[in-house]
């Protein structure tokens, strides 16, 4: 058999992607310029022909737009109802067509945003949850509602793009089937009625479809089909182990932030990206010592990420002290040939921007700078101080500065003093611990004009006299500003760390919480108090319960109920692990933000968050929290299920246990007088008169004593289930001691004859309360124990008396005795030492069956080895005296 060479081994990345894609449905998507070009036109004309093959084919939801030669292909194939009532653009049952599984389902405009309360909020959401389920789906698309051209055909043709499909639906598609049309053609057919309607056409001709505007789109269109085509390639090769062409190889890092242009880098990078067909990675940095951002910042910043995903990027977060060297070693990590960074719309004073570094820096790497805009609009937006913070930026330094100069005022009038504007220094620091950084300004500004005013000759103006009083000023404001910043920066980091304690501080509660936590109820309703805890929130923990269904396991407050709805979104978090509900892409209309729990690529619950109508979406530190506090809760989820199910194997290790010990008992102990019944009945048969009478006596005595032995393994058997099973009523009377002792030993010396027995009762031993037929086959079962245990020299003693209101019965041999450490396990079922020749002696029940008759009767049973002279063991017996009422 043919083997690969190193050379030509398949790329493992492509085969698991390969075998990823199995057992999922197929996506084809039939991809045009502008609407009017034929895509619903050739999608049904194919679907005609493949039910012409015998295909189930099955019309999800088909939009004619008026054109009756598109309506006609319609018909004859099996059409789904629509949801709600009204016109023809009621939605897409996602829930009919999951239940009807057609193999191949048309589902048209792949941009279309669902009505409010659906379960996705788009079409394309609806579509990758039938292709999961294994449905083949085509649909179709036009090139301007692709995302990462909308801005871009926005500016063509004028006009703005609403709805739009993430890149990552196209570039993820099984089949891109290109429709395309010349300009003329599709004016021609727009002029005849074919496209839209005698106004809207008119509308359109003096809009959207402009020669130059349709070739432009076209251009876009066959740009995208011909990447797709590309990588269909490159994956076939890559799968197939063959040598080249393959693709260029280019590598694209993006760097954004917070800022407004941040959203236009990753438009442009994402078109940089798909005509070079290259992989793009896009990059967040921040300082490890800068202060946190703002709610709005926060929020903006997740917003470029989530684009950039559905553009299909790569996205990260990274902490670096130097951007440059970061951004270049990252590159250098990721074999990058270009960066992408936008261009700053303001420059700081004496400071080189980060595009000018990296420019002198990145050798051999590329940088692609995006221009930022121009207008004031482009510009990113001050934040906005609320009344308060106004108060404290501008008052605390006006108070400080104040103080200073009065207090300086009144110090000069007592003492001459050289260096007073030390004494502003101080206010400077005061405004920027307390304030932050812009008060530190303020202070600085006020310090400078107050201290020329009121200080420096001549006063009572802003002007300098002396030469030397002007350097002096200079330096003062100098070292104001300088001290002014360290002070502010100092502040920030106080802050970060504090907030940085506080989050370290909740995580080490919480993993000692969980830590400390028993069971599994203990470990949800530990995870559900401290997420409601640490982010302010209602928390609620659901996770599987026996059947599948996902119940609710805790949650704090303990009054939280969750609707159908809200149900449904955590279902689809924990199917489909990843994020649903508020704000998400699938049911973003509820109150609860569900976030699955994993543990190793295991789905072990979903945690909800409560939100309110006013929330936006969590901030980064709540969102690195939240990731945080689940990693913690899936370990300890996971600890707790694999402690659960440790204890269930041992049971079940337990129950083989016994399995195996009766099976070898009913082997051993069933199969030995079984054959001799068999050898002795086949004998007597056989030979009957033939032998002598001594003989035939001696077979029927066999028959007799294997027979009782065989009545004694069932009882036994039966008397062990019916302790197991709670169904052992043992009377409570006051019994005869001296009359059970006489009759279980008769009964022992009539199965054992041989067995030698010493009886010690004391004088006027008074009654016991128990019950005596089962007192007596405990009795019974420790002599036919010593029997076999004991020495057969020696007898076997039997001593009973009355002390601390209770009878004390002992049975003692003379044998070799029982370990210490196996003195309790004599009382396991099915438990047996071996004799000196190896063979078990017995069914292992005797001592069991007796333990369980004497709780029954409430008393208790012991064994104590050794016994006399450091041989044989005592089994002692303890029941209750009776009373004389008894």
């Amino acid at each position: 058999m043919a083997r690969h060479t190193e050379k030509e081994r398949p790329d493992p990345t492509a085969l698991l992607q390969l075998a990823a894609r199995e057992g999922r449905g197929k996506l084809t998507v039939f991809l045009g310029a502008a609407p009017g070009v034929g895509k619903t036109y050739a999608m049904l004309e194919r679907a005609r022909g493949l039910k012409a093959q015998g295909v189930d084919v099955v019309i999800g939801l088909v939009e004619t737009h008026g054109r009756g030669e598109t309506a006609r292909l319609a018909e004859g194939l099996e059409t789904l109802p629509r949801q709600g009532e009204g016109d023809a653009y009621r939605e897409f049952d996602l829930d009919a067509a999951l239940a009807r599984r057609p193999a191949l389902l048309i589902v048209d405009e792949l941009a279309h945003s669902n009505a409010p309360g659906s379960r996705h909020p788009k079409r394309h959401q609806d579509i990758a949850e039938l292709i999961h389920a294994g449905i083949n789906v085509w649909t179709a698309l036009n090139i301007q509602h692709l995302e990462s051209l909308s801005d871009l055909v926005a500016r063509i043709a004028g006009i703005p793009v609403r709805e739009t499909v993430p890149d990552i639906v196209l570039k993820t598609a099984d089949e891109v089937i290109l429709v395309d049309l010349p300009p003329a053609e599709l004016i021609a057919r727009l002029n005849e009625g074919k496209v839209y309607l005698p106004d809207n056409a008119a509308r359109a001709l003096d809009g959207f479809f402009k020669p130059a505007t349709l070739t432009a789109l076209r251009e876009l269109a066959l740009r995208r089909a011909a990447d797709r085509v590309d990588d269909q390639m490159v994956e076939f090769l890559r799968q197939s182990a063959v040598e080249g062409p393959w693709a260029t190889g280019e590598r694209l890092l993006v760097c954004v932030g917070p800022d407004t242009m941040s959203e236009k880098v990753v438009r442009t990078a994402s078109r940089l990206a798909s005509g070079l067909n290259a992989r793009w990675l896009v990059v967040s940095l921040n300082r490890p010592d800068a202060a946190l951002p703002s709610p709005a910042d926060a929020v903006r910043l997740e917003e470029v990420l989530r684009l950039a995903e559905r553009f299909g990027a790569e996205t990260r977060r990274e902490s670096a002290s130097d951007f440059v060297d970061a951004i270049l070693r990252i590159a250098r990590r990721e074999h990058i040939t270009q960066i992408v960074i936008g261009r700053p719309t303001t420059t700081r004073w004496l400071r080189r921007s980060l595009p000018d570094a990296l420019l002198r820096q990145a050798g051999e790497i590329g940088v692609h700078v995006v221009p930022g805009a121009t207008s004031s609009a482009g510009r990113k937006p001050r934040r906005r101080l609320t009344l308060p913070e106004w108060a404290l930026t501008l008052g605390l330094p006006l108070v400080s500065v104040g103080a200073t100069t009065i207090f300086g005022l009144g110090l000069t009038a007592l003492v001459a003093l050289q260096n007073l504007s030390m004494l502003y220094l101080a206010a400077v620091l005061v405004s920027a611990v307390i304030a932050g950084r812009g008060s530190a300004l303020v202070a600085a500004a006020l310090s400078f004009a107050a201290y020329n005013f009121f200080f420096i000759e001549p006063t009572g103006a802003l002007t300098v006299a002396q030469p030397q009083e002007v350097l002096s000023l200079v330096i003062f404001v100098a070292v104001a500003f300088a001290a002014g910043q360290l002070a502010a920066r100092l502040r920030e980091q106080a802050d970060l760390s504090r907030q940085q304690a506080r989050q370290s501080q909740a995580l080490l509660d919480f993993s000692r919480k969980l830590s400390g936590a028993h069971g599994q109820d203990s470990v949800f309703d530990a995870i559900a108090s401290h997420l409601h805890t640490s982010l302010g929130r209602p928390a609620v923990v659901l996770v599987p319960d026996d059947s599948g269904d996902l119940d609710p396991a805790a949650a704090w407050p303990p009054e939280q109920a969750l609707d159908g709805t809200e149900l449904t979104a955590a279902r689809w978090a924990f199917d489909k692990k990843e994020p649903a509900g508020f704000l998400t892409g699938t049911l973003p209309q509820v109150r609860y933000l569900f976030r699955p729990i994993i543990a190793a690529q295991r789905i072990l619950g979903v945690a909800g968050l409560g939100m309110g109508p006013r929330d936006v979406p969590l901030a980064a530190d709540e969102e690195r929290t939240l990731i945080a506090l689940l990693d913690q809760a899936a370990i300890a989820m996971d600890r707790a299920r694999l402690n659960r199910e440790s204890a269930m194997a041992s049971v079940a290790r337990e129950g083989e246990k016994v399995q195996a010990a009766l099976l070898s008992s009913l082997s051993h102990d069933l199969r030995t007088p079984l054959a001799s019944i068999t050898g002795a009945v086949t004998t007597l048969r056989q030979l009957g008169e033939k032998l002598p009478v001594e003989t035939r006596e001696d077979l029927l005595l066999s028959i007799e004593e294997e027979s009782v032995r065989l009545n004694r393994f069932v009882a036994n058997l039966f008397d062990m289930t019916r302790i197991e099973a709670g169904m052992m009523k043992a009377r409570r009377e006051a019994i005869d001691l001296n009359t059970v002792v006489a009759s279980s030993v008769a009964r022992a010396k009539r199965l054992h004859p041989d067995l030698l027995i010493d009886i010690s009762l004391a004088p006027n031993l008074p009654s016991a309360l128990g019950d005596g037929t089962l007192l007596e086959q405990v009795l019974f079962n420790l002599l036919d124990n010593a029997r076999k245990y004991g020495a057969a020299e020696q007898p076997v003693s039997i001593f009973a008396k009355a002390e601390d209101g209770h009878a004390t019965i002992s049975v003692t041999d003379q044998g070799k005795g029982i370990p210490e450490a196996d003195l309790e396990k004599i009382f396991e079922k099915f438990y047996r030492r071996a004799k000196s020749d190896g063979r078990p002696a017995g069914t292992g029940l005797g001592l069991s069956i007796a333990r369980g008759l004497m709780t029954a009767m409430g008393g208790t049973i012991k064994a104590t080895s050794p016994a006399v002279r450091k041989r044989g063991t005592r089994f002692t017996l303890r029941l209750p005296l009776a009373t004389k009422e008894e």
